[in-house]
């Protein structure tokens, strides 16, 4: 199943297992959001206050049993194929909603870093990961610890549904946490132990001294079934530039 998981939302990677036994998928989205109506996304525009370069466009498209066909980015397209209903293989050139991607981070902890503590939902909320930092002293670089500290709003991953759509949960649900043989995929146990449960409206990156040194805020508009519809971003560094990015989702009908 070759990049069978390059356009999950939130790609973070974990070493961290439980010893005790853990939900599905699908059991902690129900426990953490309750009887929540199923919605499938159909696009998301990211446009940037400063900058219209930055601006883009994801859309995605269902085939007639309701499984995920295609996400398009613009520049690049993915394409589910299945046998029956289960996934087989998608084709992919890049990762298309990788989450510090559409909020425009600058660092790739959601891809390499290790889950420390989750919230009471669930949800990753500490992730340690390496960044190269420039040594002044040795005029050397080194691989330094960085950590991601997340909140996350009370209402349901909006892509929880889509990824359902194109068997990717299915999946994550028949991941064992209490095993790491080879029979499992790292990339598949790394997804799984950090699969997002609800919406997350702000990340604190900080430096090996814990200090701040990037922040991003979602601020969002929901529906009436409580998804995202729109998120005002702001991200800003240690050096005190700001950028600010509007979020559009929108949903099957």
């Amino acid at each position: 199943m070759k990049n069978n998981l390059k356009f999950l939302p939130i790609a973070l990677a974990s070493a961290f297992i439980f010893s005790c036994e853990k939900d599905t998928v699908s059991e902690e989205f129900d426990n953490a959001n309750g009887d929540v109506q199923e919605k499938k996304l159909e696009s998301v525009a990211v446009s940037s206050v400063k900058d219209p370069q930055e601006n883009s466009l994801i859309t995605l498209t269902y085939n007639a049993n309701g499984s995920l066909s295609t996400i398009n980015t613009g520049e690049d397209a993915s394409l589910f194929v299945y046998e029956g209903e289960e996934l087989t293989n998608v084709t992919s050139g890049e990762d298309n909603l990788a989450v510090e991607e559409l909020y425009q981070s600058p660092y790739d902890a959601f891809e390499t870093g290790d889950v420390k503590l989750y919230d009471a939902n669930g949800n990753p909320s500490l992730i340690e990961f390496f960044e190269e930092d420039f040594n002044y002293n040795n005029s050397e670089y080194e691989m330094m610890i960085y950590t991601a500290e997340i909140t996350y709003d009370e209402a349901p991953n909006p892509f929880f549904y889509t990824l359902k759509a194109a068997g990717l949960v299915s999946i994550l649900d028949n991941i064992d946490l209490n095993f790491s043989g080879n029979a499992q995929s790292t990339e598949l146990l790394k997804a799984r132990e950090l699969f997002p449960l609800n919406n997350p409206s702000q990340i604190i990156y900080k430096n090996p001294e814990g200090e701040i040194e990037y922040t991003i805020k979602m601020d969002y508009e929901f529906d009436a079934a409580n998804y995202a519809t729109k998120a005002t971003v702001t991200s800003s560094g240690s050096d005190n530039a700001t950028e600010i990015y509007e979020v559009v989702f929108t949903y099957v009908e």
